[in-house]
């Protein structure tokens, strides 16, 4: 296919029949039962703390039925088939609490079930602007009588711990007898509705999915109803965590009705019976609260709840929703980015925003993970990707929540101390992947080898600082962070060569996954050598400009000037790997001694790969899971030539297989900035939609939460041309050609700077604030308020129109005079049991 194509492919890959274009909204126009499990991850919402999944309201049907509380989980012990020291001990996983979201209807005792139902309309509506997902329809019941349902659901951004579900019924030709059962139902401990398997379940294995509990987790330990209200309380069996959950209620209607209910452990219902006249609306108001903690009496949480729906009760619906209205338009005042005359990407960038949003605004203490709080995908755990695919997002738009997400790994320090502890290291090290702060990753050579992470926070950590000017919590938290990652490298390096003038790092594995425990790996080391050096300026800055806390940090970490040269030392003699005969930067000491895997004769079937070949055939390959080297040129830009970005871009982008949704975003900001700009373009769309239109088979599993991170730095970073390296600000656009205009905010120390790029021009203003500072192609720019600046542009860079292919390195040769050629495994896969020889 050529790019060309791709590009048509994928500039709009929606059935716009089906969801209609709207800037501010995903629309769903026809209800289908095909795909739900992609449409409960796509019309969730949530606000970082709480996430209800986009289940229909009745809550029968469906793939997943999810409610998520951040950092809410279960643990469970690691039975390794070969055990050995330091291997991750205790599993950590998302608790699925208990379904406060279920609605049920029944007209003439005749259930609504959607993917039974006779629907004359229907629509749903998740509004970008309002945080609100509305569905309307109308139901043709068995015996022909015509209803009108219409429901809202909200997840508070301003009520951390609420939400608001209404549900109003309208029979349009004739009257009936109406039930509407509202519900809170324990579905982790249950194997599912009238005996039924559990929902979304399946034997096809998938590592990116979470792990499934056999025993009881939800341990019931109070139940309360009363004038409406229902609290149920459980702790988890082996976490030891609580949570209690509420729900109020009230009708609104003419209508005769009455009202029952009932509690037990595990399901709380309150029933309204209505003689329902036509024409005479049913409205029925439902709040939820739910609390958590990590060990406090279920009855305390209860009394919070109580508190949260009181609160709600006082303040009104309508009250709730224009809070939750002004709070999003200060959300978008900040963090929009406008594409003139480009609907369907807008409108796709506008819902990947509104998922960071919704992933992070009120984690108020807890990480961001990998799936937010919109599905269960990897069991719920934090990786690198929030620091180096989210925080630049949060740094640049929402300096608050990113200060709240740095202090949650700070939260974590005695624990990463412990590991390194426990993998002989000095300093602290921090999990690959984990919920409270213990290494929760089973398969050490693609979890705990990358030490990486502790170089990815040490960089969030800088650019956060840099970008904001909060010293105080460089200077209270942020030091203790560098200093001690800043150790575990200069203790895990040494020293070769033959004057020891050299600083190596061995045994460790970088970003991408299908290339494990080597030597040298290029992300590593340069990462590393900017964790080392940005701990030595902020040491040295620290004793300069605060004398008090540096003495009381050096004290807190028995930190000397001896120590602080070694780091420097190490930084500046880190080994770069370069190989002069290829004129690129190997991803490794051994990397380029591999074969090249042969990508575009691998079957479509056999992709990802790491779902169809075992770990040690891919990793006697070149072939890349996700970007690594070119990741490195991204976040370490200044650290490179553009002849060597090139040419890195040029290697490794054929050998990147896309199996992982890191990669799309990254790459098309080094191929808008080396020049392929149509397949910038492309790597663009595919991020874009990577959930959206399921691109890769698992949006069931929940948003890829940094994918939709790095679709911000794709626009900003990619095509708006940002830089931000060693805290300087620089601006050197790389605009599509059908493209008029990109207009994007970003915050500088309390500033919010407009950026305007057109083919020939950048128009910068001052939105909020007083001034920004800041160079466009090489030009340093003062922007104050009510004073804009316009700099010309006389290009938007190169603009090559193909894509690096195998062409380009077949036949090329290795140091050692060999030629790299292309393979792929031979042996085709076992599709069934061989056969037994007598």
């Amino acid at each position: 296919m050529t790019i060309d194509a791709a590009i048509q492919n994928l500039s709009d890959p929606l059935d716009r029949s089906r969801f209609p274009l709207d800037e501010w909204a995903l629309v769903e126009t026809d209800f289908s039962g095909d795909d739900m499990g992609r449409t409960e991850t796509l019309f969730a919402v949530g606000n970082g703390y709480l996430g209800l999944r986009g289940n229909v309201d009745e809550g029968r049907d469906g793939h997943v039925h999810g409610t998520f509380i951040n950092g809410f989980h279960e643990t469970w012990p690691i039975r390794h088939a070969e055990e050995a020291f330091g291997f991750a001990r205790v599993g950590q996983t998302i608790v699925n609490a208990p379904d406060a979201k279920i609605i049920r209807i029944y007209v003439d005792d005749e259930p609504l079930v959607l993917t039974l139902a006779e629907l004359l309309s229907y629509e749903r509506r998740l509004d970008f602007a309002d945080g609100i997902l509305s569905r309307s329809l109308v139901w043709r019941t068995p015996s022909g009588k015509q209803v009108l349902i219409r429901s809202r659901r909200m997840v508070s951004f301003t009520e951390r711990h609420l939400a608001v579900l209404e549900y109003e019924v309208t029979m349009l030709d004739s009257d009936a007898s109406v039930v509407i059962s509202s519900q809170t139902l324990n579905r982790q401990d249950g194997i599912g509705e009238y005996d039924r398997p559990k929902s979304g379940s399946t034997n096809d294995w998938d590592p990116r999915r979470a792990e499934s509990f056999t025993d009881r987790v939800l341990q019931p330990r109070f139940k309360r109803a009363s004038n409406g209200r229902y609290i149920l309380g459980f702790r988890c069996t082996n976490s030891g965590m609580t949570i209690a959950t509420a729900s109020d209620h009230s009708i609104d209607t003419i209508n005769e009705f009455d009202e029952s209910s009932q509690l037990g452990d595990d399901l709380a219902k309150h029933v309204y019976k209505v003689k329902a006249k036509m024409g005479n609306p049913i409205r029925i108001t439902k709040t939820l609260s739910y609390h958590t903690s990590a060990g406090v009496p279920t009855h305390e949480l209860a009394d919070r709840c109580d508190r949260t729906l009181d609160r709600a009760r006082e303040t009104g619906v309508a009250a709730i929703i224009q809070e939750q209205r002004d709070w999003l338009d200060a959300f978008w005042a900040r963090t929009d980015v406008e594409l003139p005359g480009q609907p369907a990407l807008q409108q796709a960038t506008r819902w990947n925003f509104f998922q960071l949003a919704q992933a992070s605004m009120r984690a108020d203490g807890q990480g961001v993970s990998a799936k937010g709080v919109s599905g269960s995908g990897y069991g719920g755990h934090y990786f690198w990707d929030t620091e180096v695919y989210v925080l630049p997002f949060l740094t640049y738009t929402s300096p608050n929540a990113a200060r709240n997400a740095l202090r949650f790994r700070h939260g974590m320090l005695d624990h990463a101390r412990a590991r390194a502890t426990e993998l002989n290291q000095l300093g602290a090290l921090f999990p690959w992947r984990t919920i409270n702060g213990l290494e929760s990753s089973a398969y050490y050579a693609a979890g705990t080898a990358q030490y990486h992470i502790d170089a990815d926070i040490s960089y969030a950590l800088s650019q956060y600082v840099a970008a904001t000017g909060d010293e105080d919590f460089l200077a209270r938290e942020a030091i203790d962070i560098l200093v001690e990652t800043a150790r575990m490298w200069a203790d895990l390096g040494f020293w070769r060569g033959n004057g020891n003038d050299v600083f190596h790092i061995h045994g460790v594995t970088g970003p991408d996954e299908y290339t494990t425990v080597v030597n040298d790996n290029l992300y590593t080391n340069i990462m590393a050598r900017s964790n080392l050096r940005a701990a030595v300026k902020s040491v040295r800055r620290l004793l300069s400009v605060d004398r008090a806390s540096f003495d009381a940090m050096a004290s807190r970490l028995k930190l000397d000037e001896a120590e602080v040269m070694e780091w420097s030392f190490a930084a500046e003699a880190m080994h770069i790997p370069f190989d002069r005969n290829l004129g690129i930067h190997p991803q490794d000491a051994q990397f380029l001694e591999k074969e090249r895997w042969d990508l575009e004769q691998t079957p479509p079937e056999n992709r990802p790969l790491l779902l169809h070949y075992h770990p040690l055939v891919i990793y006697r390959f070149q072939v890349l899971k996700q970007a690594d080297v070119v990741l490195a040129l991204l976040l370490q830009g200044d650290q490179f030539t553009p002849e060597e970005k090139r040419a890195d871009f040029d290697y490794y982008d054929p050998l990147t297989t896309g199996d992982s949704t890191l990669s799309d975003v990254v790459q098309s900001i080094i191929a808008a900035e080396v020049g392929y700009h149509e397949l910038a373009l492309k790597y663009f769309t595919s991020g874009l939609f990577v959930d959206l239109a399921d691109l890769h088979h698992n949006a069931a599993d929940g948003v890829h939460v940094a994918s939709a991170g790095g679709v911000w730095s794709a626009l900003v970073y990619g095509f708006g041309g940002l830089r931000d390296h060693s805290g300087r600000i620089t601006l050197d656009p790389r605009l599509p050609e059908d493209w008029d205009e990109l207009v994007f905010r970003v915050t500088l120390k309390g500033s919010r700077l407009r950026v305007a790029v057109s083919q020939t021009n950048v128009h910068l203003s001052i939105e909020e604030g007083t001034e920004a500072r800041l160079t466009v192609r090489g030009l340093q720019v003062v922007v104050t308020a009510g004073m804009p600046e316009v700099i010309p542009l006389s290009h938007q860079g190169a603009r090559d129109p193909g894509a690096p292919t195998t062409a380009l390195i077949e036949s090329s040769r290795r140091a050692d005079g060999t030629v790299i050629t292309s393979s792929i495994p031979t042996i085709a896969h076992i599709t069934e049991q061989m056969p037994t020889l007598d």
